[in-house]
C-alpha cells in the first residue's frame, strides 16, 4: 500500500508519509511533535527525520512551546502549495482502490484500520506505562 501511493505521489516530489503529515498538519493546524506522532502512529526517529526533510523544503515551520522543550509545528505556505499539488494524485489512488474493492468493503477497510490503530496505541501506551512502573 506504501508504494502505491509513493508512486502516486512520487511526480510531484513527495513521498506518502509526507503527504500524510502535510495532510494532518493542514487538519490540525499548529500542533506537538508527540501530538503529530500520536495521531499519525510513527515513532518519534522517524518523525523528527521527516519532519528536518520537510523543514529544509520550507514546507513546515517550527517554534518553541512555552517550555522551550516542546516543539510545535505548523504547515507552512509552501507546505500547503505542495499538499494541494499532490492531493489530486492520491485523491486517484483512493478512488481507485474504492472501486476495486466496492464502498462496502471499503468503508469496513477503514474502520477496521482505525480499529487496530486505537488497539496498538493503547497497548503502546500500557507498555510505556509499566517500563515507567519498573524504573
Amino acid at each position: 500500500m506504501t508504494q502505491l501511493y509513493d508512486d502516486a505521489v512520487r511526480p510531484v516530489g513527495i513521498r506518502g508519509t509526507q503527504f500524510t503529515i502535510l495532510q494532518a498538519l493542514t487538519l490540525t493546524g499548529e500542533i506537538s511533535q508527540g501530538g503529530l506522532g500520536e495521531i499519525l502512529g510513527l515513532d518519534s526517529t522517524t518523525l523528527t527525520r521527516t519532519l528536518a526533510v520537510m523543514r529544509r523544503r520550507g514546507w513546515v515551520s517550527r517554534r518553541e512551546g512555552r517550555d522551550g522543550r516542546q516543539r510545535l509545528f505548523l504547515l507552512a505556505k509552501a507546505g500547503r502549495k505542495q499538499f494541494e499539488r499532490a492531493l489530486p494524485h492520491w485523491q486517484g489512488v483512493q478512488e481507485r482502490l474504492r472501486e476495486q474493492t466496492g464502498a462496502e468493503l471499503w468503508r469496513t477497510l477503514f474502520a477496521q484500520n482505525q480499529r487496530m490503530t486505537s488497539v496498538a496505541q493503547a497497548s503502546l501506551s500500557h507498555a510505556a506505562e509499566e517500563k515507567g512502573a519498573k524504573s
